[in-house]
């Protein structure tokens, strides 16, 4: 296995212990792969669920350019309910899960079809 291989591995058990989740596999290597180089440097491969303007980088780069989402849809609802959902004590928020959370919630997984 690759070293991407390894860290979607590794994003499917955070998504089944931290989520209660059981992952699309094909969907979150698809969203993994999406995130492009970032997922192998430790800044950009997590979200900071405190940090205002981290949220909005997710909100306006990931929600609206990249899902199409309207800003009418309470992004910020939905960024908030899966931070409650990933843990707040959690402070290693991988980015490709709250990715693939925010596809799951907005139903929006044809973006990566």
């Amino acid at each position: 296995m690759g070293k991407r291989d390894d860290l979607i591995a590794k994003y499917a058990s955070d998504l089944k212990e931290k989520c209660g989740m059981n992952a699309d596999m094909d969907l979150l290597t698809k969203v993994t792969i999406g995130c492009g180089p970032s997922i192998y440097n430790a800044d950009a491969s997590t979200v900071s669920g405190s940090d205002q303007a981290e949220l909005d980088t997710v909100k306006n780069n990931f929600l609206i350019k990249k899902l199409g989402c309207k800003a009418s849809d309470d992004l910020d609802g939905a960024i908030a309910s899966v931070m409650d959902t990933y843990g707040k004590s959690n402070r290693s928020k991988y980015r490709a899960v709250v990715y693939y959370m925010l596809t799951k919630h907005f139903g929006k997984e044809k973006v990566y079809k």
